[in-house]
């Protein structure tokens, strides 16, 4: 079965090797935001003959397609998710390193109306907001 992934990648004309076959179904299975050593780390479960290397030109390749979204939560590290169909925010827990995808209809609302304040039309944003969790909280973001 063809992964999310691979289907756009075929769409956009983008030659599928084999391990650029694993490499797109690890990051479509993905449900965080991994590094490119995590993908590799998992792509390698898969298929042990894929280097670093090829997983590093890989993703390259994914992003400069507009496949993958590359993020930098403020780790050092670039992490990557598949381009996002609807816009949403992320929070990450500083502590753990979780990244809680999030929308809000309030925070889409302002930033347009700050844009428009200003001179501007809003044609694109990131927002990433960047917390520790409530000592005691039983919420579970996510």
């Amino acid at each position: 079965m063809v992964s999310r992934l691979e289907q756009i990648c075929i769409d956009k004309g983008l030659k599928m090797t084999d391990q650029r076959r694993v490499i797109a179904r690890v990051l479509s299975e993905a449900d965080d935001h991994p590094d490119v050593e995590a993908v590799y780390r998992r792509a390698t479960v898969v298929d042990p003959k894929i280097s670093i290397a090829t997983v590093y030109r890989t993703v390259r390749l994914f992003e400069e397609a507009n496949i993958l979204e590359r993020h930098d939560f403020g780790d050092g590290r670039a992490r990557y998710e598949e381009r996002p169909a609807d816009h949403h925010d992320h929070l990450i827990d500083v502590q753990s390193g979780r990244v809680v995808e999030f929308q809000n209809a309030a925070i889409e609302e302002l930033q347009h109306r700050v844009a428009q304040e200003l001179g501007y039309k809003l044609v694109g944003h990131r927002l990433e907001l960047y917390a520790v969790p409530i000592a005691g909280s039983e919420r579970k973001p996510g």
